[in-house]
């Protein structure tokens, strides 16, 4: 028979709150007497989720959707019985800032990645001699880097500089804050590496794969989807579904120890639990101090971390001269900006506004400007209305700003980022069985990675815990 077996999950993001959904599912269908624990230590659920309403308009201060195509959001989306509340982002022309000047997103690319290059060279957002850079792409030989890279020397050496920096890397490093120099192939975008191995050309490969798909299915439709009432609907079903099974204890973990064949988990407020398991799904940082009596999270100390803002601002559509075409734009390393990208949030998002108002969310703390977040809600809020006087001729003042910062909360992948979480995760498995680790610090720091590493970490703990019983029988 099974023995009663305790759990812990430290953490109330996406990921700890998806690994209490898919734990309690796995031992309702597997009628295991095991007790559950979640520890949060803010006074919210959701992380870096977090919806807020004002004045009819929904605004996203931390994430505003997720990737349609990686399958475990959607599929935890299901699940939960929410798919028909799922809506997509409304596509429209997009830009780049280059000198001072808003160009349209060239066509026939991929994250700024030339398919179909006579569709593409229609743009004057490149110079000739970078087109000419980039039709050597075709016959320049692939790759013999050992090991790891950067996304930088990766994309310079196929493209040359002006593609990387104009269009590659704010598309790319923006989704990571990070500066495209730093960030590691193996850990972001294995794909690029993988595809141009096998083409010997990284635009052939595309034209291969991502070109192949568009003519199968025609018009892409919008390759995002978030919830008709806010991303929050995620955290609020997720609870919901938890709350009669799953203890939820909002407080600070302040140490993890070995207790024999359990863990002591020491809580800021005086509380001590003993459980079998520990499912941590903090950022890295939280793990190296609660385990500080172990050094099998150590090396996570190395990971860097970033801090970023963002600003939404609602006006009246008579704001703005004419009409908004498109969904908003990003912004080239080299542009004299503090704004990294904006969202015109009312077009592709219409659901968030109301009728006769715009809403933009623009984003601020690019790697060489780690500042600016630091600076008050007032200060920001004036950059960032200066840069769009300057970009969009904004003169006047929105009707409400909301400020979010993200202080060292966005975790850099640098170059061996991979191969250093696999050498956690091995000696955590061999010095602290019975604890795992999931989230946006290890694989992957979109929504869907996050999802899909704590259906991962799920299913190790139940076989540690299965195979615990069958031990002791």
């Amino acid at each position: 028979m099974t023995q009663q077996k305790t759990i812990a999950i430290v953490g109330g993001g996406i990921t700890g709150l998806t690994a209490a959904y898919y734990v309690q599912q796995t031992i309702n269908n597997k009628q295991l007497p095991y007790k559950v624990t979640l520890i949060e230590a803010s006074d919210r659920l959701g992380g870096k989720i977090h919806t807020m309403k004002q004045d009819d308009f929904i605004i996203e201060r931390g994430a505003d959707s997720f990737l349609g195509r990686k399958q475990p959001a959607v599929r935890l989306a299901e699940n939960l019985g929410i798919e028909d509340k799922l809506v997509r982002n409304t596509t429209g022309q997009a830009y780049v800032l280059v000198n001072d000047t808003l160009h349209p997103m060239p066509k026939g690319s991929f994250m700024g990645i030339p398919i179909d290059l006579a569709t593409f060279f229609e743009t004057d957002l490149l110079t000739d001699r970078a087109k000419e850079r980039i039709k050597q792409e075709l016959v320049i030989p692939a790759s013999n880097v050992e090991g790891d890279q950067t996304l930088g020397s990766f994309f310079r050496y196929r493209f040359g500089d002006e593609l990387v920096e104009n269009l590659i890397e704010p598309l790319i490093a923006g989704v990571y804050s990070s500066d495209l120099d730093d960030m590691s192939l193996l850990a972001t975008f294995p794909n690029f590496l993988e595809l141009e191995q096998e083409y010997g050309s990284l635009i052939k490969g595309l034209q291969a794969t991502v070109g192949e798909r568009k003519q199968r299915t025609g018009k892409t439709p919008g390759q995002f989807f978030t919830f008709n009432d806010g991303l929050e609907t995620f955290i609020i079903h997720l609870q919901g579904a938890i709350k009669s099974n799953v203890d939820i204890v909002y407080n600070q973990v302040t140490s993890i120890t070995q207790k024999g064949d359990q863990y002591k988990i020491q809580l800021k407020q005086g509380e001590q639990m003993h459980v079998d398991v520990v499912m941590m799904t903090t950022p890295h940082h939280v793990m190296t101090d609660v385990f500080f009596a172990n050094n099998a999270f150590a090396p996570l100390h190395d990971i860097p971390v970033k801090s970023v803002a963002n600003v939404a601002l609602a006006f009246d559509a008579a704001a703005i001269d004419g009409e908004l075409d498109g969904t908003g734009f990003v912004v080239s390393r080299n542009s004299p900006y503090r704004i990294t990208a904006c969202t015109w949030t009312h077009k592709k998002w219409q659901h968030t506004t109301p009728e006769g108002k715009i809403l933009l969310r623009a984003y601020v703390g690019k790697p060489s400007d780690q500042e600016v977040v630091t600076l008050s809600d007032e200060a920001i809020i004036d950059i960032v209305l200066q840069d769009l006087e300057k970009t969009m001729g904004i003169t006047k003042e929105p009707e409400f700003a909301k400020v979010t910062r993200w202080c060292e909360q966005m975790p850099q992948y640098t170059v061996g980022h991979k191969e250093k979480i696999s050498g956690v995760r091995e000696e955590v498995a061999n010095s602290l069985p019975g604890v795992f680790m999931a989230g946006s610090s290890f694989d992957g720091v979109g929504i869907p990675d996050c999802i899909g590493q704590a259906e991962e970490m799920v299913e190790e703990a139940i076989d540690y815990l299965l195979g615990l019983n069958e031990s002791i029988s």
